[in-house]
């Protein structure tokens, strides 16, 4: 038995002592009402044993609830990190689909504000005398444009020779678009106000 289970079962052994004295004397007409263990002073070797043997439960003891504490810490850590990532991953979720949704309600609405201009435009020339003409002139406006935009970047084109002389390309392509429509230069100036 040791010292801490002795200490903490004197009750338990007081009871025991008080029956099994009452079982000894009963022949005698004595009774034993009452027997308590004050205080324990077992031999200097035995108590030196007991106690060591106590040191070393508190010891396991304190290992333990240290050993015990630190996985706990750890789990509680790893727990912590987990949660973090799940969150951190959600929210990067969550900014690339705002992002996604953002970017593809700015194409939706570039999409129909250009689709609104281009009907604008097509109403525009189609409700102007000589509309053809209107129309292959934005194109050859267009296609100067692009030509000006080339020149403010540092890029290698190669191009055929006639690209020199943008105004006779923008020329060029403006008699293609009237002749495939059937209309003659001559006819659409002809057919246009003129503004003075």
């Amino acid at each position: 038995m040791t010292l801490d289970h002795t200490l903490a079962e004197r009750a338990f052994l007081n009871a025991n002592i008080v029956g099994a004295i009452n079982t000894s004397v009963a022949d005698w007409g004595i009774q034993c009402l009452r027997y308590e263990i004050r205080d324990i002073h077992p031999p200097e070797r035995v108590f030196e044993s007991m106690h060591q043997h106590m040191s070393a439960e508190h010891t396991k003891r304190t290992q333990i609830l240290d050993s015990e504490g630190s996985c706990q810490a750890a789990i509680n850590v790893a727990e912590g990190h987990k949660q973090s990532t799940i969150l951190q991953s959600e929210a990067d979720k969550a900014e690339q689909i705002n992002k996604a949704t953002g970017e593809a309600e700015a194409i939706l609405l570039r999409a129909q504000a250009n689709a609104e201009g281009i009907r604008r435009i097509a109403d525009a020339i189609a409700n102007t005398p000589g509309e053809h003409y209107a129309a292959s002139l934005i194109v050859a406006e267009k296609y100067v444009d692009a030509f000006a935009q080339l020149a403010k970047e540092t890029n290698t084109l190669f191009l055929p020779a006639t690209a020199n002389d943008v105004a006779g390309m923008a020329l060029i392509v403006f008699d293609s678009t009237t002749k495939k429509r059937g209309v003659v230069p001559d006819q659409v100036l002809s057919a246009t106000p003129a503004n003075h």
